[in-house]
């Protein structure tokens, strides 16, 4: 640990990070590129004072201004011929597919390079929807379609604390849509192919192959997973079973997979050591082998940063260099954040860093406790103690993001990882003999046996609802602190020292401050909210913990619907109970009438309340505003949209304010 603070990438790491945080949350640089290259160059030309403390800064400086600028020339916004400065009300379009996503219920979905406005050369990435249609081919990488068509805005959730699509697109650079059908656009010959268009045609060429020895559905699916990247042809079923295992990382090629690669690849080329020059020739076919890999697994965002990570550790091992783990994992987060600094905002990119850097740091600690003199405990106690390790370093982060904790992750993660190396093995030689025709059905089918077993074990783990601690929900602040506590207490349990203890004892207690604060404002908070779901109406009043509901859901599910778990883990909600509000609710100096599909809406001495509209009214809009004069008028998800753009309308010629839950989200009043 000491040795990699004195690390300086350790240091340039720390100020690039800081520089594209804040010009991402800020957007501050707005230099162009000119004025940006002569900003560097006086740079260049500061460094050259001789002074120790004014070139420590300025290098600082430098290493920040690198990750604002990285930030702002990935952003294809920034540039002149970015699609949206060249769209009109009728636009002609030139798609190029980039990325072949998962199919939603009704289209197939496709990230693509917008390379042609009218006649305009252009850049900047959407995604495309097409409407599935059975009697059509779906699009491939590299294909370029031709049409007319309206480019739409990604709309962010319609309820608190769900998955905001829109966010996670924004940090690709995705910021609009398309819809459309397979007879409104016109296929183009593409004229070049890409190294990504390349892999996607070797990928396509592996799975014929392979559908030919009739493997079941769900071990297809697994094999293309795990040797090919793909994870669009997985069941959601399936999916959430490895997920409460504890195992999705088998399903998502990365670091675990290119690490059993490099294992592997070291054992077998192990010989040529003894030659000369042969450490030298080891490492450039390793390295060479590691790319034809990510290659063939499709060259994803979680490929080429395993790849890059296990590339540097590569060169590292192969000249004995010490500390070699450290310093490959903080170089090439470096250069992957010079090149992409956008992978910071990747869930899977923040997992994967801190779950190494928590087996190379803790793992050996671990290790030391006991070490078996039997060979096949001591290599249990290596997975086990590795297992652990990486837990300690996701574990606060996994439970920010995923709100649970698969209990059975060490006997899930005890059983596969050891064999893992044999199945990407088999799956390997099942990949290159199905391509040549060679491959014997009968092994085809035992290593289909293989990945169902493996599946069927996972499934059965996962269905251990005791060992699945669910809807448990931190704070991103609290989730901070969590991470201070843990890396300052295992420093002070390698070196215990005093001066460390009292650094845990601060952190322990920023720990139990936070929790405090976070659960007496819990505590005291108390909001209206009209939650969002469509043909359906849910109003809630928030008192503390409690969380009273009207509601026209199924009566023994209603705290697990969609639009209402989110809320209600997010918020420590402990008590949610079914309650009939009569149609009116007093809240605090707030008076709410609910106005639903009987119309009933006089009430005597009721000055300018809240109007909520539920189910679709037959009123008169105009007469209830003048009679009543509402401070607001509120229409959920339960209302026909054609009466929803009628009471806006009429509300806007009558001066008052008008909110629809299915345009501008749940309402929410404190």
């Amino acid at each position: 640990m000491r040795k990699l603070k004195s690390y300086l990438p350790m240091h340039f790491t720390v100020f690039l990070i800081i520089g594209i945080l804040v010009q991402f949350y800020t957007n501050f640089w707005q230099f162009n590129f000119q004025e940006s290259f002569l900003i560097f160059l006086v740079f260049a030309f500061l460094l050259l004072i001789r002074n120790r403390f004014f070139t420590t800064i300025l290098t600082a400086i430098i290493f920040f201004t690198i990750g604002v600028f990285a930030v702002f020339i990935t952003d294809c916004s920034n540039y002149d011929n970015y699609y949206q400065h060249h769209l009109k009300n009728e636009t002609n379009a030139v798609l190029k597919i980039t990325k072949v996503l998962k199919s939603g219920n009704y289209s197939d979905k496709y990230e693509a390079e917008v390379i042609q406005i009218q006649q305009q050369k252009t850049r900047g990435t959407i995604l495309l929807n097409v409407q599935k249609d059975s009697f059509s081919n779906s699009l491939k990488v590299d294909d370029l379609v031709k049409l007319k068509a309206d480019f739409l805005a990604i709309y962010p959730p319609l309820n608190p604390y769900q998955f905001n699509y829109k966010s996670y697109l924004a940090r690709q650079g995705i910021y609009q849509q398309i819809f459309t059908e397979n007879n409104q656009f016109l296929n183009l010959e593409s004229q070049s192919s890409t190294i990504i268009g390349l892999s996607a045609k070797f990928r396509d060429l592996v799975q014929e192959s392979l559908k030919k020895y009739h493997f079941k559905e769900d071990e297809l699916s697994v094999i293309n997973a795990l040797l090919l990247g793909q994870r669009q042809d997985v069941s959601k079923e399936l999916i959430a079973d490895y997920s409460r295992a504890g195992a999705i990382h088998i399903l998502a090629v990365s670091g675990l997979h290119v690490g059993v690669i490099l294992l592997m690849l070291s054992f077998l080329l192990k010989p040529l050591e003894r030659i000369q020059n042969g450490k030298y020739l080891k490492t450039i076919l390793i390295i060479f082998l590691l790319w034809m890999f990510a290659f063939i697994a499709g060259l994803s965002a979680s490929v080429l940063r395993a790849v890059t990570m296990f590339t540097f550790l590569a060169v590292g091992l192969g000249f004995k260099k010490k500390n070699v783990v450290f310093f490959s994992l903080v170089s090439s987060l470096f250069l992957l954040l010079i090149i992409k600094p956008m992978f910071l905002f990747d869930v899977g990119f923040q997992l994967s860093y801190l779950a190494v850097f928590g087996i190379i740091w803790v793992q050996p600690k671990l290790y030391q406790l006991m070490q078996p003199k039997v060979k096949i405990l001591d290599k249990i106690w290596q997975l086990f103690t590795v297992s652990i390790a990486a837990q300690v370093g996701i574990l606060p982060l996994s439970i920010y993001y995923f709100e649970q904790i698969p209990g059975l992750f060490l006997a899930s993660n005890l059983v596969i990882i050891p064999f893992l190396m044999y199945i990407l093995i088999g799956g390997i030689v099942i990949i290159i003999t199905s391509l040549l025709n060679i491959l014997p059905q009968f092994v085809a089918d035992l290593y289909g046996i293989v990945i169902s077993w493996m599946n069927n074990f996972v499934s059965w783990i996962s269905h251990q609802e005791v060992f699945l601690f669910k809807e448990i929900s931190i704070s991103f602040l609290w989730m901070l602190a969590w991470y201070a506590f843990i890396i300052l207490g295992i420093d002070f349990l390698m070196y215990k020292k005093p001066k460390k203890l009292m650094y845990v004892l601060i952190a322990i207690l920023g720990v139990q401050s936070i929790y405090f604060y976070e659960t007496k404002t819990k505590e005291n908070k108390e909001e209206i909210i009209v939650f969002h779901k469509s043909r359906s109406s849910i109003i809630g009043k928030r008192l503390g913990e409690n969380l009273l509901l009207q509601h026209d859901l199924d009566t023994l599910n209603f705290k697990d619907n969609f639009s209402v778990k989110s809320y209600r883990v997010s918020e420590g909600i402990s008590e949610t109970n079914s309650v009939n509000f009569n149609n009116f609710i007093q809240f605090k100096d707030k008076n709410i009438l609910l106005v639903d599909s009987l119309g009933i809406y006089q009430l005597d001495n009721l000055k300018n309340p809240i109007i909520l509209l539920q189910y679709s009214p037959k009123i008169n809009l105009e007469r209830l505003i003048k009679a009543i004069k509402p401070s607001k008028i509120v229409a959920d998800g339960s209302n026909y949209k054609s009466y929803v753009f009628r009471w806006e309308e009429t509300s806007k010629k009558q001066k008052t304010p008008f909110y629809y839950t299915g345009k501008n989200g749940a309402y929410i009043l404190y």
